[in-house]
């Protein structure tokens, strides 16, 4: 179950066009079960606020009591986008702390697309370093609007950037079909999303996954199921905030 969180995260995807994910309610919270291998390994929960010129998306991921007895996860991670303004919908900080079994780590980077670069700090290892990034450059969490702001054509793709604080990456969310599918929430018609991560020509080997958004102008993600280091794992919408 290493590094669960990054490998999630990595999945959600946001270059806000010219119509920035305007159909999102916000606040918004998102909640969802997490399985591995069958079993509750724990409970996501994602929230989206906005003050003055930005939003603030905070997301966290708990392990359930029979995972925390032989794995315990306790992981947030924070990043705040731009709402305006001529880099309108990109990350201007992304935060996380993450606590994994007994690996703690805590980092940061901010953001400058004026010089295109961002500069990382290891905040426990006090160590910082500065990488060049693109005008398409997300973070883990930013990039979730990117994906629900654009329009999604069923056979087209839409091409960007991530960062996640050691490497910047090629993605590649492409549009498959529209799928009906049923949840504990009910059925949702939905539209499904494949997403690639490369690097100089070689494909991740773990965050590489499948979206089910809700085939509507919100968008919401109902289920994402991923590959991780220990196998699959599948988040499943079952509550929050998200309607008018």
């Amino acid at each position: 179950m290493k590094s669960i969180i990054l490998s999630i995260l990595s999945l959600f995807v946001i270059a806000m066009p010219d119509s920035p994910a305007s159909a999102i309610v916000i606040p918004e919270q998102l909640v969802f079960d997490v399985r591995w291998k069958g079993i509750k390994a724990g409970t996501a929960e994602q929230t989206a606020t906005a003050q003055g010129g930005e939003i603030t998306i905070v997301n966290t991921l708990r392990s359930s009591k029979l995972v925390s007895a032989f794995f315990a996860i306790d992981d947030r991670t924070e990043s705040v986008i731009s709402r305006g303004g001529k880099w309108k919908g990109l990350p201007v900080l992304y935060r996380e702390n993450i606590k994994e079994g007994k690996r703690h780590k805590q980092r940061e980077a901010r953001f400058n697309f004026s010089s295109l670069t961002v500069d990382s700090t290891n905040i426990l290892e006090n160590s910082r370093k500065k990488d060049s990034i693109t005008t398409t450059t997300h973070d883990k969490l930013s990039s979730i609007f990117f994906i629900r702001s654009v329009n999604l054509v069923p056979g087209q793709s839409v091409f960007f950037h991530l960062y996640d604080l050691k490497r910047l990456w090629n993605v590649e969310a492409k549009v498959v079909k529209r799928e009906e599918i049923r949840t504990p929430l009910g059925k949702f018609k939905t539209i499904v999303v494949t997403s690639q991560l490369t690097h100089k020509g070689v494909v991740a080997k773990v965050g590489n996954g499948t979206f089910w958004f809700t085939d509507d102008s919100r968008r919401i993600p109902v289920r994402i199921r991923t590959t991780i280091n220990a196998g699959e794992m599948t988040l499943t919408l079952v509550g929050g905030s998200y309607w008018p």
